[in-house]
């Protein structure tokens, strides 16, 4: 039986109406690229689009040069309503959004099913907003590519690596990890501390990253560690909080866009 992960966020992160939801995804691509580099990986927010969208779609956009070589993406997004030990995978042959259904790389799980650290976890993706908010930006700028869908929970930096190294693949695999930065600072005390994060994830720099920083840290040092070995640069493309969008500055949330290349 073919099962489909149905949308849980759409009409309120994003929203439902196929060309309004379109229309906004393309008003965020809107960074322009030298198109010189290669990107290997992103690490993107998965806030309300109100909030975080512009954000995203700096990340995104760096992919318009090479978006007819990227065939699959890997997407590491933390978990928020469910507790588990390690990193879930879903049993959906489709993830499915307002434009369409990105069909799952099943080849690509059977890679990683034998890892101690993955499990198949449904409810890990039944309310779950950080991966979904990606995928309307993944098919508006890649289209119908395949993606391996992956939620962590309690884990170790060190296990998301090995997941990543298996499915390191070549220019046609795309990474992507879910993050938003701090969460309800003041706004000058949000700037602080989210610049610090950027210098980390800058200079590679896992450790530099505490829970307090990132609520994607898991997936975003396991993102750092692979990266070392692959001998892959960092860049800050765009750092900004919810007091610069649409909400008020003595409680903020901040976000941040990197591409590794």
């Amino acid at each position: 039986m073919n099962r489909v992960q149905q949308p849980v966020v759409a009409g309120t992160f994003y929203p439902d109406a196929p060309d309004v939801l379109r229309q906004q995804v393309r008003s965020y691509l809107t960074t322009t690229t030298d198109g010189t580099h290669h990107p290997k990986a992103l690490i993107a927010p998965h806030a309300g689009y109100i909030y975080s969208g512009p954000v995203a779609g700096s990340a995104y956009a760096q992919l318009e040069e090479i978006s007819d070589q990227i065939t699959r993406v890997v997407i590491l997004a933390p978990s928020h309503h469910l507790a588990f030990r390690g990193i879930a995978c879903s049993s959906a042959q489709q993830f499915e959004t307002p434009l369409g259904a990105l069909e799952v790389d099943n080849d690509a799980l059977q890679q990683i099913l034998d890892m101690p650290q993955v499990k198949l976890l449904d409810g890990a993706f039944a309310q779950e907003h950080s991966l979904e908010v990606h995928l309307p930006f993944i098919q508006e700028t890649l289209g119908n590519v395949n993606i391996v869908p992956l939620v962590v929970g309690d884990a170790q930096p060190a296990e998301v690596e090995a997941v990543l190294e298996r499915l390191w693949g070549g220019d046609e695999t795309l990474i992507v990890i879910s993050s938003d930065l701090s969460h309800y600072l003041d706004y000058e005390s949000a700037c602080e501390m989210d610049s610090a994060t950027s210098r980390a994830i800058e200079d590679l720099q896992p450790d530099a990253i505490t829970q307090y920083q990132a609520c994607g840290r898991i997936p975003v040092a396991g993102l750092l560690l692979a990266a070392r070995n692959h001998h892959l640069k960092a860049v800050t493309l765009d750092q900004r909080n919810s007091g610069d969008t649409v909400g008020p500055k003595d409680r903020v949330v901040g976000y941040g866009a990197y591409v590794l290349y």
